[in-house]
């Protein structure tokens, strides 16, 4: 939070000059960005001496605080001055004048800025499968208008959301189960402690998740415990969100195969999303979690990074986000605010 290590596109003097634009002071701009803060589930403090250190250029602002800045000022990362934008990148104004609560042209509305916010994030260079991608894009839209107008149910759908620590797969996930209202699995929120307890039993680093004891003996039951969780919901005609990393599942055809057949004798359809992202922004967000999971990732972060590949996804993906520079995760963010407008 405190480093002035240079960074492409920093330009702090862009953050005054939008507060000043909405006409406030620090202490108002500190108050309003705690409430969409709050709102959006980010952790902010937003103190007078903290705006003042980002619009000074003392302090670059951590993940959060730019993902609230954001959703604060109605603008991306680049309009604000944070960075650089992506080859392309259009502006993230998300927030649409959405009509009354709850009515036909306000959940089309709606629909349209869900639709908008997909396309957006959607990597078109690494498409494996226009035509599933698109299927599921179209199943999340469906979703909403279920939940908004009290329509009937579509199919039953398994999404496996994949991608490497820190590239916002779990916050991507955690989007689209709160658009679609299809049930979210997080695969370390339903087994990490017991594979803590298990490494522990196995004389084990219980935050090991590098060597061949977590690889071969737990890993392995990390994802048969998610998988099972999916089964029970999807049997129960639920629709089913994951987010882990898959990254063996996804580079394995045939495992795909076995789950996608599996899946279809129910009338199950599966569909995969791959979370891309760029190495730097991954390490700054493992950075921000602090969690001991990720010791031995940034003790030895060249060795890490060398196995990571940020310029193709797996063979398996249906739909790429592209979430460098945590530009789909803002485009997220902005998009909830929209639909806040319409179910709140």
């Amino acid at each position: 939070m405190t480093t002035t290590k240079q960074r492409p596109g920093w330009q702090p003097t862009r953050l005054r000059e939008r507060r000043e634009t909405h006409g406030l002071s620090l202490e108002a701009a500190g108050d309003k960005l705690r409430v969409v803060a709050e709102r959006g589930g980010l952790k902010v403090a937003a103190n007078f001496q903290t705006l003042w250190g980002h619009e000074s250029g003392s302090m670059y602002p951590g993940p959060h605080y730019r993902r609230a800045y954001c959703l604060l000022y109605e603008a991306t990362e680049p309009e604000l001055g944070f960075r650089l934008p992506l080859p392309g990148e259009e502006s993230g104004d998300l927030t649409l004048p959405l009509p009354a609560p709850l009515s036909p042209a306000a959940t089309e509305d709606a629909a349209n800025t869900i639709t908008q916010g997909l396309d957006r994030v959607s990597d078109q260079t690494q498409r494996r499968d226009p035509t599933a991608g698109d299927a599921l894009k179209a199943r999340v839209v469906s979703a909403w208008r279920g939940r908004a107008m009290s329509g009937s149910i579509g199919t039953t759908t398994l999404v496996l959301v994949g991608g490497y620590a820190g590239s916002g797969k779990t916050e991507f996930a955690r989007f689209l189960g709160d658009v679609s209202g299809w049930a979210f699995l997080d695969k370390d929120s339903i087994t990490r402690r017991l594979t803590e307890r298990l490494l522990i039993s196995l004389d084990g680093d219980p935050h090991d998740r590098h060597t061949d004891l977590y690889l071969k003996e737990v890993r392995p039951l990390e994802y048969k415990c998610l998988m099972d969780t999916a089964n029970d919901n999807i049997d129960c005609g639920i629709s089913t969100i994951l987010a882990a990393p898959f990254i063996a599942e996804l580079n394995d055809e045939a495992w795909l195969g076995r789950l996608t057949n599996r899946c279809k004798a129910k009338g199950v359809d599966v569909a995969v999303i791959w979370v891309r992202c760029d190495v730097d922004s991954m390490r700054e967000y493992i950075e921000f979690r602090d969690a001991p999971r990720d010791a031995w990732k940034l003790a030895n972060w060249d060795q890490y990074a060398a196995g990571l590949n940020t310029d193709t996804s797996p063979p398996g993906v249906h739909l790429t986000v592209d979430n460098r520079l945590g530009a789909a995760i803002s485009i997220a963010d902005q998009t909830r605010e929209a639909l806040r407008r319409v179910l709140p």
